[in-house]
């Protein structure tokens, strides 16, 4: 696997420490991926795909995505009372290509969660499912949030499903959005709204490169990053047109834009129907 930039200087004590285990991972799995045999395991370029150019780290902002709930379940953090969602939170760190597609359903291993045991709290907290759907799988079914999203697209640069999900979640701490938003002025709120450039702005001084947005009316839904294949970070640009990412943020998002406050849904017996009063009051 390619090699990952040192933790950033600023990191509280929790996330430098969480840093710190993933990154110890990350180097253990470098080391076992020397001989391939994980490779073999999780898959291969498929003949009928071209590998892929970079990665799109795409985070979602909870206060927007989970307005549009409109049922609970245990699995929908949308519906949680403690451990609110105040930050941006893991969609999916996708492989793209330059030419504004992707590739999907890669040959490789199926998705197991027991891979993944010693993530399953990190995921729960910083890449939770905002959604009771049972997303499709690549081979005819439905999974867990996860195993939509777990990456076998990415070999030969991931060569594992661990590898992936520690990866993505190593570059959600080193490039922490919500954090450099916060330092701008830029916070939840259900009154204010906030200039689209003075966002992508804070983007650029803080990690020096162009990010891409898409709002849902003027609440920011989702932000991405984008990425070399070697993780050092990049404009979110299509082909060679470097101002892409701005370009695809204003086809999205109006110039002001809003990031609203979460607001937990009720859950009772395990699965209910929100109610309608309590819908509006996310909204």
């Amino acid at each position: 696997m390619a090699s990952l930039p040192s933790p950033p200087i600023g990191f509280s004590k929790i996330q430098c420490v969480f840093l710190s285990i993933i990154w110890i991972g990350l180097s253990c799995m470098a080391q076992v991926n020397v001989g391939g045999d994980f490779g073999e395991a999780f898959g291969r370029v498929d003949n009928r795909q071209r590998e892929f150019d970079y990665f799109k780290l795409a985070l979602q902002w909870p206060g927007t995505a989970c307005r549009e709930t409109r049922r609970c379940c245990s699995s929908n953090a949308c519906c949680r009372r403690s451990n609110a969602l105040t930050e941006f939170t893991i969609h999916g760190l996708w492989p793209d290509y330059n030419d504004g597609t992707w590739p999907a359903c890669c040959a490789g291993k199926r998705f197991d969660v027991k891979e993944i045991s010693t993530l399953l709290g990190a995921l729960n907290k910083y890449w939770p499912s905002l959604s009771c759907d049972s997303p499709s799988n690549c081979h005819g079914g439905k999974g867990l949030f996860w195993e939509h999203e777990h990456g076998t697209c990415s070999f030969p640069v991931v060569r594992d499903e661990y590898d992936y999900f520690v990866t993505a979640l190593y570059l959600y701490f080193k490039y922490n959005v919500t954090e450099v938003l916060r330092e701008a002025g830029y916070v939840a709120s259900n009154s204010k709204k906030y200039p689209l450039g003075g966002v992508i702005s804070a983007i650029q001084n803080a990690f020096h490169a162009t990010p891409e947005l898409e709002c849902s009316g003027d609440a920011v839904e989702e932000l991405r990053l984008c990425f070399y294949k070697d993780f050092k970070i990049r404009d979110c640009a299509i082909g060679s047109n470097a101002g892409s990412g701005i370009i695809n943020s204003k086809v999205s998002c109006p110039r002001y834009i809003s990031l609203p406050e979460f607001v937990s849904l009720r859950l009772e017996n395990n699965e209910i129907e929100a109610s309608q009063s309590t819908l509006r009051s996310t909204i």
